[in-house]
C-alpha cells in the first residue's frame, strides 16, 4: 500500500483524511499532532473556556475513529525534518517514517508582538486546547483580566473570561473592533452590546509594554495610561506555521506556497490549511480550508480535476451572541461607491451595503445576517442590481419558498465551519433518514459549530426530508424578538443573571408586561437561584402571593396535600374567614378552601394567622394534586392514591412552571379525581400505575396521554417527575402541558423522559433537586413580606366643597 504521512492532527488536515477515506484510497495513513489530543472542533475552544462545554464535548474524531479507519496516530510526537531525498519524516523521537505522499497541515501559531514583558508569568495566548485549559486554571472571580486584540478571538476569549468570574477589559490599538470585517458604525455597535454585557472596552489603545516583576500586574500604554493586570491573553493575530516546509527547502512566503491542486513545489508533498498561502492569500476562516481538504483529497486519489481558487474576504460570525456578516470592501471612501444603509440601534441591527456601477462591492450585516446567502451570490455572480434596488436590504416575499434552496448548486458550501455543502445533506437526508435538524447535527457536523447555518440547514430538510419536523420559533414580543430557544440558548450560553441584563443587551431596554415575567421565570428555572431576582418582574399575583380579582380584592388559597385536611386547619380557616370579615368560603373543584375578598393590606395577616403553606393558586406554578380515597377506605380501590397523590404534591408543591400545573391520582380506573384530564396523572391499576400526561378539561377537553405503565409507586413517581422536569425546561412561557404534548408528540417526550438513558434520567432529575432545594414557601419561611410597603393601601383623601 501507498504510504501517506499527514503532518498535523487539526481541523484542516483531519478533514482532508475524512475526506480522502470516501475515495477508498489505497493508502496506509500515519498522522502526526503535535498536540497529545485527538481531533477537536477548535471554533468551539472558547465555550469550553467560558464552561459550557467539556474538552470530550468538542471532539470531532475519537480514537476508535483512527483505529477503525486504520490509521496510525502519533499523538504529541512532533516531525522535526523532512527528508525529501529518501522521503522520510522524521520526528522528535528520532524515527524514521517513509512516505509515499505528504500532507503539511501545521496550521497556524498566535502571532505575539514584540510587546516587552510579554514572556512574563500570567501572559497567555489563546490557540490550542492546552491553552484553554491554562486559562480555566488561571481565572477566577473577581480577578483582572485584560485581553489584547479586538479580532474574534480576543473578543471571544473576552467573554470566556468574563463567565469565568474574572473582570475583563479588552485592548485594541484600532479605534473599532474587527476593522477588518465592520465600518466604524458596526464596530460601535458590537462595542455597546460588549459593554452592556460587563466587559470594558479601551479604543484605540497601543500597548508599550506588560508591567510586573516576573508575573505580570499590569498593562502599560504608549499615552502613558496604565491599567491593572493579574493574567493577560495576547490575541494579535495568527500567522502561518511554515517553519517546517521553509527547513525542507520547499517555497514559502509568508505561508506554504500551494496552486490550485494544494500541491507545493514538490510534486510528493501537499499543504492544506492555515500554513497555505494561495495566490497571495492566506486563511484564517474554517470555511477555505475545509473546501481546499475537498480539492486536495481529490488530487491525491487520481481524481485531479477540482480546482481550489481562493476565498472572497467573507466572514460569518457569532460573537457574544451578536451575528455578524461581511464580505467584500468594507470602507465606502473608494470614488464611485454607494452607501445603502439602514439602522436600528434599539434591535442592534444594522445592515451596509457598497454598490459600485451598480453592483455589489462589499456588505456588512449585524444583528440580522438572513440575507447573507443573497449578498454572498450577487457578489460571487457581479450581479446588476439595477433590478433589485428597491429591495436592497429588505427583499420581498418570496412566492416560492424553496427557490432559494432550489437556486443553490449542489457544491454551495452550508456549513462553512464544517466544510458541508448541498449534495453533502441531501445525501444525507436520503441514506440515512434524516427529518430533524438534531438528526442532521449528529450524521453531518452542519450547524453543531456556530450554529449560524442552522436556518439554511431547516430550509433543505423542509425541501428534502420525507417528513421534517419542524421547532417550533415563536417570538416572545416586539420588545424581544427571539424565539424562546434562542431566549433559552442566549440566556444560557451568555450566562445572562437579570432580567434587565437580557434586555439591555438583546432587547429595547425596558421590556413589557409579556416579556419580562417570561424572563423572570427562564431565569429562575435556567440558574435555580443563581440570579438576580427582579420582583417588579412577575405578575402581581406572584408579587403579593394572592389571586388578584376583578374588584381588586384577592383569593387566599392554603394548600391542603392531596385535599386531605384536619379540624384544627378547619377551625384556623374560619377563625381568619371570621377575624377579616372574608366575604365568601368557597370549597373549590382542586378539593381546598378559598377565602375570597380578602383586601390586599389583610394578605400578611392573614397569611400569618393562618400558619398553612401557599397553595400556589395564584401563579405559574404546581397548584395541587387532586386524589381520591383509594385502598384506605374505597372498597374498589387497587392503589393508594391518596399516599401518592402527597407525596407527589411534597415533590413538586412551590416549583414555578411555564404554566399552571395541575394533578391528579386515582386508585383504579374509575377515575374519581379525573387524573386523565389533568397536566400530570396517575392512575392505579391492578398491580401496577398509569402515568399520564397533558389532560385538559377547560375549554377544550383533551384526554391525557399515556406516558408510560410502571409496577411500583417510586416508579410512577419518577417518571412523574420526568416529564414535569422536562416541560420546566422545554416548553414555551405561558403553554399548557396540552399544547407542549401536542406540539412536541409524545413519543418525542418519551424518548425523552421516561426511556432515555439512565445517564440523562438523572441530570434532568438532579436539576429539579437543585431547583427544589431552594424552593421557598412563600407563607410559612418569610417571617415578613419582601416589601412590606406594597401591601399599604392609600385610602383616597375626603374633600368639601365650600
Amino acid at each position: 500500500m501507498k504510504q501517506l504521512v499527514v503532518v498535523g492532527n487539526g481541523m484542516a488536515g483531519v478533514a482532508c483524511v475524512e475526506q480522502i477515506l470516501k475515495h477508498h484510497p489505497d493508502f496506509e495513513i500515519t498522522i502526526f499532532g503535535d498536540e497529545t489530543h485527538v481531533n477537536y472542533n477548535r471554533i468551539l475552544l472558547s465555550s469550553v473556556l467560558a464552561g459550557e462545554k467539556s474538552p470530550e464535548e468538542i471532539v470531532l474524531n475519537s480514537e476508535d475513529w483512527y483505529r477503525d479507519n486504520g490509521i496510525r496516530a502519533r499523538l504529541g510526537v512532533r516531525i522535526e525534518r523532512i527528508d525529501r531525498a529518501r522521503r522520510l519524516a522524521i520526528d522528535s523521537t528520532g524515527a524514521e517514517t517513509p512516505y509515499g505522499k505528504l500532507i503539511l497541515a501545521t496550521g497556524s501559531t498566535a502571532f505575539v508582538p514584540p510587546i516587552p514583558g510579554a514572556g512574563k508569568k500570567n501572559v497567555h495566548v489563546f490557540r490550542t486546547l492546552d491553552d484553554t485549559r491554562e486559562l480555566i486554571a488561571k481565572s477566577r472571580s473577581g480577578l483582572k483580566a485584560v485581553v489584547i486584540g479586538g479580532g474574534l478571538l480576543g473578543l471571544e476569549a473576552a467573554r470566556g473570561l468574563q463567565l469565568r468570574g474574572c473582570h475583563v477589559s479588552v485592548v485594541h490599538l484600532m479605534d473599532t473592533l474587527m476593522e477588518r470585517q465592520l465600518d466604524r458604525p458596526a464596530g460601535e455597535l458590537l462595542r455597546r452590546k460588549i459593554e452592556d454585557l460587563g466587559i470594558r472596552v479601551l479604543l484605540p489603545r497601543q500597548t508599550q509594554a506588560l508591567l510586573g516583576n516576573g508575573r505580570v500586574d499590569g498593562v502599560k500604554f504608549a499615552s502613558g495610561e496604565e491599567i491593572e493586570a493579574d493574567l493577560v491573553v495576547i490575541a494579535a493575530g495568527i500567522k502561518p506555521n511554515a517553519w517546517l516546509a521553509r527547513e525542507s527547502g520547499l517555497e514559502v512566503r509568508r505561508g506554504i506556497l500551494v496552486n490550485d491542486y494544494l500541491e507545493t513545489s514538490d510534486p510528493d508533498i501537499f499543504a492544506v490549511g492555515e500554513c497555505t498561502e494561495h495566490r497571495g492569500q492566506t486563511f484564517g476562516l474554517v470555511a477555505p480550508l475545509m473546501e481546499q481538504g475537498k480539492v486536495l483529497a481529490a488530487t491525491i486519489t487520481g481524481r485531479r480535476g477540482p480546482v481550489f481558487t481562493g476565498a472572497a474576504p467573507a466572514a460569518k460570525l457569532k460573537i457574544m451572541g451578536v451575528e455578524i456578516f461581511s464580505a467584500g470592501a468594507v470602507d465606502a471612501s473608494e470614488p464611485g461607491v454607494e452607501v445603502v444603509r439602514y439602522e436600528d440601534p434599539s434591535l442592534g441591527i444594522y445592515k451596509k451595503l457598497l454598490v459600485k456601477d451598480n453592483r455589489l462591492h462589499g456588505v456588512i450585516l449585524v444583528g440580522d445576517t438572513s440575507d447573507d446567502r443573497r449578498y454572498t451570490q450577487w457578489l460571487r455572480e457581479e450581479t446588476d442590481l439595477a433590478p433589485h434596488r428597491r429591495h436592497l436590504l429588505f427583499p420581498p416575499p418570496a412566492a416560492d419558498s424553496g427557490l432559494e434552496v432550489a437556486e443553490m448548486p449542489g457544491s454551495f458550501v452550508v456549513c462553512g465551519c464544517n466544510g458541508v455543502n448541498k449534495d453533502d445533506i441531501v445525501h444525507a437526508i436520503h441514506e440515512h433518514g434524516i427529518n430533524t435538524l438534531a438528526e442532521l447535527k449528529d450524521r453531518t457536523r452542519a450547524s453543531s459549530s456556530c450554529g449560524s447555518c442552522s436556518g439554511l440547514c431547516e430550509q433543505l430538510l423542509r425541501a428534502v426530508a420525507p417528513e421534517f419536523e419542524e421547532e417550533t420559533r415563536t417570538t416572545l414580543c416586539a420588545c424581544l424578538p427571539f424565539s424562546y430557544e434562542q431566549l433559552r440558548e442566549i440566556v444560557r450560553g451568555q450566562q445572562l443573571k437579570s432580567v434587565q441584563e437580557v434586555l439591555n443587551v438583546y432587547g429595547n431596554r425596558k421590556g413589557c408586561e409579556v416579556c419580562k415575567p417570561a424572563l423572570s421565570y427562564m431565569l429562575d428555572m435556567l440558574w435555580c437561584g443563581r440570579h438576580d431576582e427582579d420582583r417588579s418582574a412577575r405578575f402581581i399575583n406572584d408579587r403579593v402571593h394572592a389571586n388578584i380579582q376583578k374588584d381588586g380584592t384577592f383569593s387566599v388559597v392554603p394548600r391542603m396535600r392531596g385535599g386531605v385536611t384536619s379540624p384544627a386547619e378547619l377551625r384556623r380557616i374560619a377563625d381568619v374567614a371570621e377575624k377579616y370579615n372574608v366575604p365568601m368560603v368557597k370549597v373549590t373543584g382542586s378539593q381546598r378552601i378559598d377565602l375570597l375578598g380578602v383586601k390586599k393590606s389583610d394578605l400578611p395577616r392573614v397569611w400569618a394567622d393562618l400558619g398553612m403553606p401557599s397553595g400556589q393558586a395564584y401563579t405559574k406554578g404546581v397548584r395541587m394534586v387532586k386524589t381520591c380515597v383509594g385502598t384506605e377506605f374505597c372498597r374498589f380501590g387497587v392503589q393508594d392514591s391518596t399516599r401518592a397523590g402527597i407525596e407527589l404534591e411534597h415533590r413538586l408543591e412551590n416549583l414555578f412552571t411555564p404554566h399552571k400545573v395541575k394533578m391528579g391520582v386515582v386508585g383504579c380506573p374509575r377515575n374519581c379525581a379525573e387524573a386523565t384530564v389533568k397536566d400530570i396523572g396517575m392512575v392505579g391499576q391492578d398491580g401496577s400505575w398509569q402515568v399520564v400526561v397533558g389532560g385538559a378539561a377547560g375549554k377544550s377537553v383533551r384526554k391525557a396521554d399515556l406516558l408510560i405503565t410502571v409496577e411500583t409507586t417510586a416508579e410512577a413517581l419518577d417518571a412523574c417527575e420526568l416529564f414535569f422536569q422536562y416541560y420546566r425546561e422545554n416548553a414555551n412561557y405561558l403553554e399548557r402541558t396540552y399544547d407542549f404534548v401536542e406540539r412536541l408528540g409524545i413519543e418525542a417526550i418519551r424518548k425523552a423522559t421516561v426511556y432515555s438513558t439512565d445517564a440523562e434520567k438523572r441530570k434532568l432529575l438532579e436539576r429539579l433537586r437543585k431547583s427544589k432545594a431552594i424552593a421557598k414557601d412563600a407563607w410559612l419561611e418569610r417571617d415578613t413580606p419582601a416589601n412590606p410597603t406594597q401591601f399599604v393601601q392609600i385610602e383616597p383623601l375626603e374633600t368639601t366643597c365650600s
